[in-house]
Formats: structure tokens, C-alpha cells, sequence
């Protein structure tokens, strides 16, 4: 985490320059209190308490705005370290694979971004301001009154190992527990997003009141850690106080006797005295305090790091080639998905898809078909063989150069709470209306946004629940249309559009973008019958390829897929 400070250094430098100036100010006030007491009131000298008041009053003053200086430092740095560890953390949870990203939860990204880097956060600016003052306090207030009185110094001496061994038990003991803390806190976020997420699910299958339960099942394993940590930890300020009346008992007591024996004490003495002994002890009390945010911080630094330590498992090439045709061949592709029994998904796929070609990829549900596809742009690597991609592996392009020659529409429609513009720009964020709303025209979808109040500019909620799952699938094939790609990839993407909706986007399709290689992969032959090639998938392998009435003739597997929808849908044969 230091390399994010060491950006601001001159911040961090200053806050605890300007906090010594304010702690020094609280560290002469004592002294100049006995003055006051035994010089002025005890001899009656008007003049002195008018002169070390006005002393007093101007030091106050000086101490008060360098703690305002020294708080406005702390918060720049503090902020501007969180802001570029958050920013940095949701850079690199954005660069890794899926692989990686599925070793987490979504609740689990969420709370390390958002709770996470705001306890590391605070334990900066903790460290900058609390740290800083309360252990210049504790020091300062040793020597001030050791000055004072050796005998003073020798009391508080003897209480201070049982505030130490005090808040080296309860830490000890409530330190583990606030990772523990941070664990439940991402159940509670899962459960939440889930919910909000799939709020229609739950509500069409009437589990509000399971959901509730589960919801509270997770909050309550929260709330219990939660509660365990801070009981223990509540316990160190009424110890803690314990101790620092009994000195301050103590040091009366001495006092007295020293005044009543040989008047080596005064009054005003034994009153700094008082206040440096609590001065010394509520450092350490607050230093008990500021380590309950020491070590909150350390859990949640442990979990930033975690995520951190993933170094993207993608080699991200260089080749950035001058062809662009949007030719793809897969030689004897293997592909297993990770963590999973080690059966491949796919085994010895051998496909060529020429430059321009439609090609149709059609199975069964669980074939492969959506893995088949997921290679292409690099969401995952093959176990063995290769892609190539105009000729070049694909692993050795720039992954970002891959992505942006591919426009891709997945299975689930993913649209964001913005403008239907925006959404549909997505891609080509320099598109101009003309463009994108040729694209809609496209993807079938201009004459339904047209019909909206207002229009393109109309508002997406979020997930895109103001939205049919056609219209959301039509607005996402608009912004893979719109994309600059030589490789448009449809998966499963019209399988929420009527048929004659269907046959029209495939004609604009062929129409406005002739040059465009296309992938499409579907569940109905009627989607996939005017495709140049039709591969069959099965069991992770191509069990046949062809056109479509090639595969009527020599292919078991697609006259049983064609058949049986001829019978459901009553085509004539």
C-alpha cells in the first residue's frame, strides 16, 4: 500500500509536521496552568495570571490551526490514496480473465473495492492525525512530568505495563475476529445483489418470505461476529479508565503526603501532574483504539492484496496485424473450463470459416456451442490447439486489438442504466446518430424505440427490466452492428425473436454488411438454414458440416433436429 502514499509524500509529511505544533501547544498548557495556580492565585499576583492567560490563549490559537492544517493535509492524502487504490483495484479486477474473476463472488469484488478501501482508508488517516498525537503525547507526557516530579513520573510509571498487557490481550483476542467480520460482510452483499438482480424470479415465484429468511440468516451471522469483536473490544476503555484513576489516586495521595511532609509539591504541581497523567493514558487509550483500526485495516489490506496478486493469466501479445479480412480457423481445439473434473468441453474441433462466410453452430444444449465461440475473443484459452484469427494466433494479438475487431451479442442481453443511445454506442462511442441509428434499423430495432416518448433518448433502467427480452436483444445486436469488427458473433442472441423479426435481421444483415463474417449459433433450423456452412455439435465435437440440405441428406443428427421442429412449429417439409 506505501507506493500509493509515497505519490502524495509532501501531504504526508506536513500533517504530522503541523500535528507536533498542536500536541506542543497541549503539552506546555499544564506547565503554565501550575504558574497560574501557585504564582498567581496562591501568591496573589494579578499581573501573572493576566500575562501566562493571554500566553495561553494565543498558544491555544496557534495549536488550534495547526490542527485544522494538519487535519486538511491528513484528508488529501488519505483521499487521494483511497481514490487511487480504488481505481487501480477496479482496473485490475476489470483486466482479469474469467477464470479469475470466478474465483470470487460478485458480493465479495464488491465489498473489497467499496468497504475494504475505505478501512485501509481510514487506518492512513488515523495513522497521520491519532498516531502521530497520541504517541507524541504519550512520550512528551512522560518527560513533562518526569520534569514535574521525578516521584509523579515513578507512579504512573508502575500502572502503565497494565495498560499495555490490557490492550495486548483484548486485540489479541478481537483481531481475528474482524476478518471474520469482513467474510460475513460479503455473504451479506451476495444475497443483496442476487436479490436485487433476480427480483422478478422471486417475486414470480412468490419467495419473497425464503429470500427474507436467507437474507436474514446471512445478517445475523454478521451482526453475531460483529457483536463478539466490538463486546471484547469494548472493554479496554473501562479498564483503561480503571487504571488511569487509580494514578491519578495515587499521585494525589503522594502529593498530599509530599505537601504535608516537607512542601516540596505544590498545589499547581500536582494539578499538571493530574493532567499529564491523563494525558499519557488517553494517548494510550487512543492508540488502543486507532490499533482496532490497525487491524480491521490489515484484513481488508490482506483482501485487496488477494485481489491484487492476481496477475492476469491472459499473455497479452503484440502483433497488431494489417489484415483484415475476419477469417477463423480452429486446429484441433481442446477446451476444458478451469476448476472443473478436467473432461474437455470441447475436444478436436477443426473448423475453417472463411472471410465474409455466415456459419451456423448448432447442438444440443451442454455441445459446446457458447465455449466454441468464448475462444475466439480470448475469454478463455484453449487447453490445446489453436485459434487463428486472419491467420495469426489469436494469442499472439494485443487482447485489446482482438476485442475490438470482434463484436459479439452473448446469450443474456447485458444493457446499462443510460440512454438507448448509449447503450447502443457502446462500442463506437464516436458513432453519430445517423450510424446508430442505422445499426438499429439493422438489429430490427428502430421502429419500437421510435414508438418511445422519448426515443433514443429514452432511459434504460437498470439490468434493462424497462425492456422486453426481444427489444433488449435487438438493442444489443444494434451495438454489436455498430462495432467496427470484421466478426460478428450472434450467441443464441434472437432466440426471443419471432421468426419473421428473425429472417429480416439475418436480409439486413446480408444486405448492409456483405463483407462481415458472421457466427451464429442457435437452437432453431430456421434460423441457421440460409447459412453459408451449418457445423453439428455433439458431445464437444463437430459430428457434421455442411449446407443445409446437405446435412437433410447425410446427417442423422440434424434430420432429427429438423424433423422434430417441423412437427412443433408445422413446417412443410
Amino acid at each position: 500500500m506505501l507506493q500509493y502514499l509515497k505519490r502524495y509524500w509532501v501531504f504526508c509529511l506536513l500533517a504530522p509536521l503541523f500535528m507536533v505544533g498542536e500536541v506542543a501547544v497541549d503539552l506546555i498548557q499544564p506547565a503554565l496552568m501550575a504558574k497560574i495556580v501557585d504564582e498567581g492565585v496562591l501568591g496573589a499576583n494579578l499581573q501573572i495570571v493576566l500575562s501566562v492567560g493571554i500566553q495561553m490563549i494565543l498558544l491555544v490559537l496557534a495549536g488550534g490551526l495547526s490542527g485544522i492544517i494538519c487535519g486538511v493535509f491528513a484528508n488529501l492524502a488519505a483521499q487521494n490514496f483511497g481514490n487511487d487504490l480504488r481505481k487501480d483495484l477496479f482496473s485490475h479486477i476489470m483486466n482479469l480473465s474469467f477464470e479469475q474473476t470466478e474465483y470470487f463472488s460478485t458480493g465479495s469484488l464488491v465489498t473489497r473495492i467499496t468497504n475494504d478501501v475505505t478501512q485501509v482508508q481510514n487506518m492512513v488517516m488515523m495513522t497521520m492525525r491519532g498516531v502521530v498525537r497520541n504517541g507524541i503525547m504519550f512520550f512528551g507526557g512522560i518527560y513533562m512530568l518526569y520534569r514535574q516530579s521525578p516521584k509523579f513520573a515513578m507512579v504512573t510509571a508502575c500502572g502503565l505495563p497494565f495498560v499495555v498487557l490490557l490492550v495486548f490481550f483484548f486485540l489479541k483476542k478481537g483481531g481475528p475476529l474482524f476478518t471474520i467480520v469482513q467474510k460475513k460482510l460479503d455473504g451479506v452483499n451476495n444475497v443483496m445483489q442476487e436479490n436485487v438482480a433476480g427480483a422478478r424470479v422471486v417475486k414470480a415465484f412468490v419467495k419473497e418470505d425464503y429470500e427474507l429468511n436467507r437474507f436474514d440468516d446471512v445478517n445475523n451471522q454478521l451482526y453475531s461476529v460483529n457483536l463478539r469483536a466490538q463486546s471484547l473490544l469494548a472493554f479496554i476503555s473501562p479498564a483503561m479508565n480503571i487504571v488511569l484513576n487509580l494514578c491519578v489516586v495515587s499521585i494525589i495521595y503522594v502529593g498530599g503526603l509530599s505537601v504535608r511532609s516537607s512542601g516540596s509539591v505544590t498545589t499547581g504541581e500536582i494539578m499538571a501532574a493530574i493532567t499529564y497523567v491523563a494525558q499519557i493514558l488517553h494517548g494510550i487509550l487512543f492508540m488502543a483504539n486507532i490499533s482496532q483500526t490497525f487491524i480491521r485495516a490489515r484484513a481488508s489490506v490482506d483482501r485487496i492484496n488477494e485481489v491484487l496478486r492476481f496477475d492476469p493469466c491472459l499473455s497479452d501479445g503484440a502483433m497488431i496485424p494489417d489484415n483484415r479480412s475476419g477469417s477463423v480457423e480452429f486446429r484441433d481445439v481442446q477446451f476444458a473450463y478451469p476448476n472443473s473434473s478436467g473432461k474437455p468441453v470441447l475436444d478436436k474441433i477443426n473448423l475453417k470459416v472463411e472471410a465474409g462466410e455466415t456459419v451456423a453452430i448448432l447442438g444440443a444444449t451442454g455441445s459446446g456451442k457458447s465455449s466454441l465461440v468464448k475462444l475466439i475473443p480470448r475469454f478463455y484459452d484453449t487447453t490445446a490447439g489453436e485459434i487463428l484469427f486472419d491467420g495469426v494466433n489469436v494469442k499472439d494479438y494485443s487482447v485489446a486489438e482482438l476485442r475490438r475487431r470482434i463484436a459479439i451479442v452473448l446469450q443474456k442481453a447485458e444493457l446499462y442504466s443510460r440512454s438507448l443511445t448509449e447503450n447502443i454506442q457502446f462500442g463506437k462511442p464516436d458513432a453519430s446518430q445517423i450510424e446508430i441509428r442505422t445499426a438499429a434499423e439493422v438489429a430490427q430495432a428502430h421502429d419500437f424505440i421510435s414508438d418511445m416518448p422519448d426515443g433514443y433518448d429514452s432511459i434504460v433502467t437498470e439490468g434493462g427490466h424497462s425492456l422486453s427480452g426481444g427489444q433488449k436483444q435487438r438493442i444489443s445486436i444494434s451495438r454489436a452492428v455498430l462495432k467496427d469488427a470484421e466478426i460478428l458473433i450472434l450467441d443464441d442472441s434472437t432466440s426471443a425473436l419471432d421468426l419473421k423479426t428473425e429472417a429480416s435481421l439475418y436480409n439486413a444483415l446480408r444486405k448492409s454488411k456483405p463483407r462481415l463474417t458472421k457466427l451464429i449459433i442457435a437452437q432453431r433450423i430456421a434460423s441457421v438454414r440460409n447459412a453459408d456452412h451449418i457445423a453439428v455439435l455433439e458431445n464437444g465435437r463437430i459430428a457434421a458440416f455442411g449446407t443445409h440440405n446437405e446435412l437433410l441428406r447425410t446427417s442423422p443428427i440434424y434430420q432429427d433436429i429438423y424433423h422434430s421442429q417441423v412437427r412443433e412449429e408445422g413446417e412443410p417439409t
